[in-house]
């Protein structure tokens, strides 16, 4: 488990074909992305509600083992001024106790406002308050892996010698 400083690096490792899912971790559910095997699109897939940490680990296990994931993406909920509050705690204690279950590795993405800009988008799109909550965290996560998905093809390209 570390935080996200060389996606380029983290995918690199992974056995071919393998895709990513990204992660949001509440304290009700669990909201999951999927990435496509090429590392360019994630797409949202499903939120799971919380029961209890064996529960939540194994449902995640399962869904991992279905759609051929090679890793997770968790989103880290830190503070605006950089700092980790008890949230980000929560989140690297559900990583520490995953990764004795699940041998896939586990990256930390910064997540700040990823909620807020689902949230955003979902009320600009005039989204029932009953369909916001049934979609918001599995587009947050969404939100979450797009993002390192992003970071991952902006960093590949710096370091190719044939880029213009």
């Amino acid at each position: 488990m570390n935080d996200a400083e060389d996606p380029v690096a983290f995918v690199a490792n992974l056995e071919p074909g393998r895709r990513l899912f990204g992660l949001d971790l509440g304290t009700k559910t669990i909201g999951i992305a999927l990435s496509d095997e090429r590392f360019l699109i994630a797409t949202p897939l499903v939120t799971l509600s919380r029961v209890k940490f064996g529960k939540d680990a194994a449902a995640l296990i399962e869904l991992a083992d279905k759609h051929g994931v090679g890793a997770y993406v968790l989103g880290l909920p830190i503070n605006m001024d950089g700092s980790e509050g008890p949230r980000a705690q929560s989140t690297r204690a559900f990583a520490r106790n995953l990764a004795p279950l699940d041998k896939r590795p586990i990256v930390f993405w910064d997540e700040r406002l990823s909620t807020a800009a689902v949230t955003r988008t979902l009320l600009e799109a005039d989204a029932s308050r009953r369909r916001r909550d049934e979609v918001v965290d599995k587009l947050a996560a969404s939100f979450i892996l797009q993002g390192f998905l992003d970071r991952l093809h902006l960093a590949s390209r710096a370091d190719d010698p044939r880029r213009l």
